[in-house]
C-alpha cells in the first residue's frame, strides 16, 4: 500500500494536478470568503465564525475531489496499465488503499493552509479570541469525515468507465446526492423526514459541526467510506476477472 501510496503523490506533484487543486481550493474560499459580496463574505457577516467557510466547502469539495479521484483507474484503464498494475505483488485492497489514501492526503494538504483563518477571525473578533473554538474544531473534525467519504466514492467512480469526465460526472452526481439529495427528498416523507435526512451527509456533517463528536455520526462516515471502497474492490475483482 505505501508504494502506491508514494506514487500517487508523486503522481499529483510531479504534474499541475496536486498545485493546481490546492491553488483552485484556496482562491475559490478565498474569494467567496473575503472579497466577493454575497452570503459566504465574512467580513460582511458580523460575525466573528468560520460558519460560512464550512457552509460553502463541502460544495466546493464535491467538484474538486472528483477530479482530483477520476483518474485513479479510469487513466490506468485506458493507458492499459490496470491489469500490469493487478499482476503487482499487492491485494486488490492495497491498491485501493493506496490510491485512496494518495487523493486523500492531497486535500488534507490543500485544507492545511485554511488554518490560517482561524487566527484571522480570533483577531477579528471582539473582544479578540472570542470565537467558538470547539464549534470550529468539531467542523474541520467533519470536513476531514467529508473529504473521506466524497474521496472513497470518487474512487469508486473512477472503476466504472475509461473516460475520466464520465468518470468525474458520475463522482459529482452520486456525491451531490448523498450529500444534498436526501435532504432533498426527506420533505416528501412527512412521517419518516427526520430518517430519510439520517441517510444524507449534510445532517451527520451539521451534527459533528455543532461541536458535539457524536459516535453514530462517525459510524455514518466511516461506514460509507469503507461501503464505496468495498465496492471498488468488487469492481477491480468483477473486472480482473
Amino acid at each position: 500500500m505505501k508504494a502506491i501510496l508514494l506514487r500517487e503523490i508523486k503522481s499529483f506533484f510531479g504534474s499541475p494536478i496536486g498545485y493546481l487543486v490546492i491553488a483552485v481550493f484556496l482562491l475559490l474560499n478565498g474569494l467567496f470568503l473575503w472579497v466577493f459580496e454575497g452570503d459566504f463574505n465574512i467580513l460582511n457577516s458580523g460575525f466573528a465564525d468560520l460558519n460560512p467557510f464550512f457552509t460553502l466547502a463541502p460544495w466546493v469539495l464535491i467538484f474538486l475531489i472528483p477530479a482530483v479521484t477520476m483518474r485513479s483507474f479510469a487513466d490506468e484503464k485506458k493507458q492499459g496499465t490496470l491489469e500490469l498494475l493487478l499482476t503487482k505483488p499487492l491485494t486488490i485492497r492495497q491498491i485501493v488503499g493506496g490510491k485512496f489514501l494518495g487523493a486523500f492526503l492531497l486535500i488534507l494538504i490543500a485544507l492545511l493552509p485554511t488554518l490560517l483563518y482561524v487566527f484571522v477571525i480570533s483577531d477579528y473578533g471582539s473582544p479578540a479570541g472570542s470565537f467558538d473554538m470547539g464549534s470550529t474544531i468539531g467542523s474541520y473534525f467533519g470536513l476531514l469525515f467529508l473529504v473521506s467519504a466524497y474521496t472513497a466514492i470518487g474512487i469508486f467512480a473512477s472503476t466504472l468507465t475509461e473516460n475520466q469526465i464520465v468518470a468525474f460526472i458520475v463522482a459529482v452526481f452520486i456525491c451531490f446526492m448523498f450529500y444534498f439529495g436526501f435532504e432533498g427528498i426527506a420533505g416528501f416523507f412527512t412521517s419518516f423526514s427526520t430518517i430519510v435526512a439520517g441517510l444524507g451527509m449534510d445532517y451527520h456533517y451539521k451534527s459533528i459541526s455543532r461541536g458535539v463528536i457524536d459516535t453514530r455520526d462517525l459510524l455514518y462516515f466511516i461506514s460509507l467510506s469503507i461501503l464505496f471502497l468495498a465496492a471498488t474492490v468488487y469492481q477491480l475483482k468483477t473486472s480482473k476477472n
